[in-house]
C-alpha cells in the first residue's frame, strides 16, 4: 500500500510541475494562427525578435538571462523576454525531462523478470514466420511490430488468449497479433468500410503466411521458390475471387508517395524496405500511411436500417470465423464504442482479454481506459492515443456541452477544473523531433490563411465562418488565386476586390512572415509538455483505481517515425478478474 501511495504521489507531483509551467505558457499555445495578424499576436506575447527565436530553437544558442521572469515571461507584461529560460523549462517539463516514462525494454523487465527467468519461451507460435514489413509501410510496420510484442507479453503474463483491438481501423495490428502470435483477436471499428477491408486483408495475409512458411521450408531444403510464386492468384487486377477491389486505393498510394517523399534524410535510416515482399504487398494491399480521423457516429444517430445492417454483418462475420480452422482468428466487428459498451453483446465467446488501441482518436483513447477499469473481464490494457484536438474537455464550456468528456480523466485534475483549450491540444499534435531535424511546418499555407483573415475583416465584416478553407491552398496557383477560391468557398462576393488589391495584402504582410514562423516554432517547443499533461492525466486515472495493480507510461515507438509514441499500460489485480 505504501508503495502504491508513493507512486501516485510521484505522479501528482509531476502533474503539478507541468500544470504550473503551462499556466504561464498556454497563452502561446492557444493563440490561433488564423488570427495571427488580426489580433497582433506576436507583439502581444513576445518581446524578442523572430530571428532570436528561430536561432535559439533550431540551434540551442545560449542567450542572456533576464531578471524577474517566470519560465521566461516578464512578471509585469506577461510577454516572453527570456528564450533560454523558456526552452530549458519546456525540456524539463516534457515526459523525458520528467523522468516518469519507461522504455519498452524497461516495461518488459519490470513486468516479466519477476515471473520468468527469460523472455525467450514466452512468445511461442510455431511456424509463424510473418514479418510486418512484408505487408505494410515502414511506419506502420514499426508500430505494429513493437506494440504487438508488448501485447503478446501482456497476454502471456495474464494467461489470456483473447485481445480486443478498439478502433482497429484496417486491421494491421489485429491481423499481425493473430497470425504472428496465435491470439484470438476481435477488432472493433465504427467504420463498416474499415471492417470490411480488414476482413479481406486478413484473408490475404493468411495466404501470405502459409506461402511464407512454405518458402522458408523450401529455402532450408535448398530450393529457390519465392513467396510470390505461391501468391499468383491474389495479384492486383486478377479476375479470381480473391482479388480485393479497394476504392480509393490509388489515392492512398499517391498519399504514400507524398509522405515518404517528405521524410527528412536524417530519418531515412528507419525506412528501409524489404524490396521483394514489400513490392508484392504494397501492390496487393491498400497502403495505410496516415489514418485520418473518421467521424465516429453514435448508435443513436444511425438509422434503423443501418443498425440492422451492421448487426447482420457482425453475425455473418462471426459465423465465418467459427468455421475457420485453428484458434488464432481475427474477427473484425463494426460498432461505436464507449465506456458503457457491453462487450458480451458484441462478442458472445468473450473470455478474459487484453484491450488494446493503436492511435485511437480523440475521446476513444480515454474511453478505452474507462472500459478497461469498468469491465472485470479485461485483464490488461495497452493504449496509444492520437488526435488530441478531437478530445472533449469537461471544463471548456465552449466544447463539452453534454456527456462524458475525454479530458481530464483523473479525479486529481478534475478537482482542479483544469482545461487546456482546443488550440493548445492542436499544438500538442505537433512533432518536435521531426521539426528539429528540418521537417518544418508548411508556413506558406498558414501565412495565406492568416492574411485571408485580414481581408475578411477589412472587406467582409463578419469573418467567423463555419466553412473550412484548408484544402484550398493545395489547389491554388498563387495567393490571388487562393483568396478568390477561398472567398467562393465562403460564399463571399470575390468581385469586390481586384487582383491588385489582393496582392497588396500579400506584399504588406510578407515581411512579417518570419514572426509567424518563429511563433509556430514556440508552439512546437511547448507541444511535448501539453501532450505530457494529457498522458499524465491518463496514467493518474489508472493509479487512482484500486483494481489496477500496475500502470505505466511507456515509449513504444521511435518519435521520428511515429510522433505519438507513448502507450498507457495497465494490469488488473488477478483476484478481481472474472476467471474463464
Amino acid at each position: 500500500t505504501d508503495y502504491i501511495l508513493l507512486h501516485i504521489l510521484f505522479v501528482y507531483q509531476r502533474i503539478d510541475e507541468v500544470r504550473r509551467f503551462l499556466s504561464a505558457t498556454l497563452s502561446i499555445a492557444n493563440a490561433h494562427t488564423v488570427e495571427f495578424y488580426t489580433q497582433d499576436v506576436w507583439r502581444r506575447f513576445v518581446a524578442v525578435t523572430p530571428q532570436e527565436v528561430l536561432s535559439a530553437v533550431t540551434s540551442g544558442s545560449d542567450l542572456q538571462r533576464e531578471p524577474d521572469t517566470r519560465f521566461g515571461f516578464c512578471s509585469d507584461t506577461n510577454r516572453l523576454v527570456d528564450l533560454h529560460e523558456l526552452l530549458q523549462a519546456a525540456k524539463a517539463h516534457s515526459l523525458p525531462g520528467l523522468g516518469i516514462c519507461w522504455s519498452r525494454d524497461e516495461l518488459l523487465q519490470n513486468l516479466f523478470l519477476g515471473k520468468y527467468a527469460t523472455f525467450s519461451h514466452i512468445l511461442s507460435n510455431p511456424g509463424a514466420e510473418l514479418e510486418p514489413d512484408e505487408f505494410m509501410n515502414s511506419k506502420k510496420s514499426h508500430e505494429v511490430q513493437s506494440m504487438s510484442e508488448v501485447v503478446a507479453y501482456l497476454a502471456q503474463y495474464c494467461r489470456v488468449k483473447q485481445v480486443i483491438d478498439v478502433g482497429s481501423g484496417k486491421g494491421y495490428l489485429s491481423s499481425f497479433l493473430s497470425l504472428k502470435y496465435g491470439l484470438r483477436v476481435y477488432g472493433i471499428d465504427s467504420s463498416s468500410t474499415n471492417t470490411h477491408g480488414a476482413q479481406e486483408r486478413n484473408r490475404k495475409l493468411k495466404k501470405f503466411s502459409r506461402a511464407y512458411q512454405k518458402h522458408n521450408k523450401r529455402s532450408q531444403e535448398g530450393e529457390t521458390h519465392s513467396p510470390r510464386d505461391e501468391l499468383v492468384e491474389i495479384k492486383p487486377g486478377s479476375n479470381g475471387d480473391d482479388n480485393v477491389s479497394c476504392a480509393g486505393g490509388e489515392n492512398e498510394l499517391q498519399e504514400e508517395e507524398k509522405v515518404l517523399s517528405d521524410v527528412n534524410p536524417a530519418a531515412e535510416r528507419h525506412l528501409e524496405l524489404n524490396t521483394e515482399t514489400d513490392e508484392l504487398f504494397l501492390s496487393a494491399l491498400s497502403v495505410d500511411v496516415i489514418q485520418t480521423a473518421c467521424p465516429r457516429i453514435p448508435p443513436s444517430q444511425l438509422s434503423a436500417e443501418e443498425r440492422e445492417r451492421r448487426k447482420k454483418e457482425n453475425l455473418e462475420r462471426k459465423a465465418l470465423n467459427r468455421t475457420a480452422s485453428g484458434s488464432s482468428v481475427f474477427s473484425p466487428l463494426t460498432s461505436y464504442v464507449t465506456a458503457e459498451t457491453e462487450l458480451r453483446e458484441l462478442i458472445s465467446e468473450l473470455e478474459d482479454a487484453v484491450m488494446v488501441g493503436l492511435h485511437t482518436c480523440g475521446d476513444l483513447a480515454p474511453s478505452t481506459l474507462r472500459m478497461f477499469v469498468a469491465k472485470p473481464e479485461l485483464a490488461a490494457v495497452c493504449s496509444v492515443g492520437c488526435c488530441y484536438h478531437l478530445l472533449s474537455e469537461e471544463f471548456d464550456q465552449q466544447e463539452c456541452l453534454h456527456g462524458i468528456c475525454g479530458f481530464p480523466l483523473s479525479q486529481y485534475l478534475r478537482d482542479q477544473s483544469w482545461f487546456c483549450g482546443r488550440n493548445a491540444r492542436m499544438s500538442a499534435c505537433l512533432a518536435l523531433e521531426r521539426v528539429s531535424l528540418g521537417q518544418g511546418i508548411q508556413m506558406e499555407s498558414l501565412f495565406y490563411r492568416a492574411v485571408l483573415h485580414v481581408i475578411l475583416r477589412d472587406h467582409y465584416g463578419s469573418y467567423k465562418s463555419e466553412k473550412r478553407v484548408g484544402n484550398v491552398y493545395s489547389k491554388a496557383k498563387s495567393f490571388v488565386d487562393y483568396v478568390r477560391r477561398a472567398l467562393t468557398r465562403l460564399d463571399q462576393d470575390e468581385s469586390k476586390l481586384s487582383d491588385n488589391d489582393i496582392q497588396d495584402y500579400h506584399d504588406r504582410y510578407a515581411p512579417r512572415m518570419g514572426e509567424m514562423h518563429a511563433f509556430n516554432m514556440l508552439k512546437v517547443t511547448l507541444a511535448p509538455c501539453i501532450e505530457g499533461l494529457i498522458l499524465l492525466d491518463r496514467l493518474c486515472y489508472l493509479k487512482e483505481q484500486e483494481d489496477v495493480s500496475q500502470s505505466a507510461l511507456v515509449q513504444l515507438f521511435d518519435p521520428l517515425l511515429s510522433p505519438r509514441c507513448y502507450a498507457v499500460v495497465g494490469l488488473k489485480n488477478s483476484r478481481n478478474r472474472v476467471t474463464s
